[in-house]
């Protein structure tokens, strides 16, 4: 009996050290990753007429537009000067709806196919100067500013421009609401349209830069 039990022992003994080293190993090689969700990735493919972008969701203003794929048209808004995405807006009740409308920050931009359509440098060259007033006003050095005719279909609105940067700009007059500026460009099969306040073109040139930053930003160099 005794002899039995002394090749057990051992053999017992074997079997609890590599149970032991087992558990080790596997305790050591556990992945270590949390199961939380990964949430949204940093930026989506996002195709516009057969042109690329990487687009941050948090920049997507309409909730269907925010997937990954081709769509035609693609709404965005960016908080200037940062150029990053907005944060979720609050929940307005009653108690705070009259505590004033926070200043404009934002910088709006919609990505669109345009189906060769006139390009926008080609409506400025051509289409624009046909409703514009034959006088021009210099805003500062390098922006000059002419007037659409009452007459035209762009009546209330001025034509910016500027070489150094490069800026095209058609922008409502202060009224009843603040001015608004457009600014368009073409990226391939997109046409990218900017929105900002009238009141931005005191800075014009860091507008300018911020635009051209953005778009490089979203499609990438060339």
């Amino acid at each position: 009996m005794w002899h039995k039990n002394s090749h057990a022992i051992p053999i017992a003994a074997a079997a609890v050290i590599a149970a032991l080293a087992l558990a080790l190993v596997t305790y050591l090689l556990w992945p270590t990753w949390s199961t939380e969700s990964a949430g949204d990735p940093g930026r989506l493919p996002v195709s516009v007429g057969g042109t690329l972008f990487n687009v941050p969701p948090g920049a997507i203003r309409m909730r269907v537009q925010r997937h990954s794929g081709p769509q035609e048209r693609i709404d965005l808004s960016f908080v200037y000067p940062s150029l990053e995405p907005p944060e979720a807006p609050k929940h307005v009740t009653a108690e705070t709806v009259e505590e004033g409308l926070p200043p404009i920050d934002r910088l709006f931009l919609s990505i669109a196919a345009h189906h060769d359509s006139l390009a926008p440098d080609m409506r400025v060259r051509t289409i624009y100067p046909r409703y514009l007033e034959q006088s021009a006003a210099s805003v500062d050095d390098r922006l000059s500013m002419r007037a659409f005719r009452d007459n035209s279909p762009y009546a209330s609105e001025d034509l910016l421009t500027a070489s150094s940067p490069p800026l095209s700009a058609r922008c409502t007059r202060d009224a009843a609401t603040p001015g608004m500026c457009l600014s368009e460009r073409r990226i391939d099969g997109a046409d990218l349209t900017f929105r900002f306040p009238r009141s931005w073109l005191a800075q014009w040139r860091d507008v300018a830069v911020a635009m051209d930053r953005l778009a490089l930003q979203l499609h990438g160099s060339k």
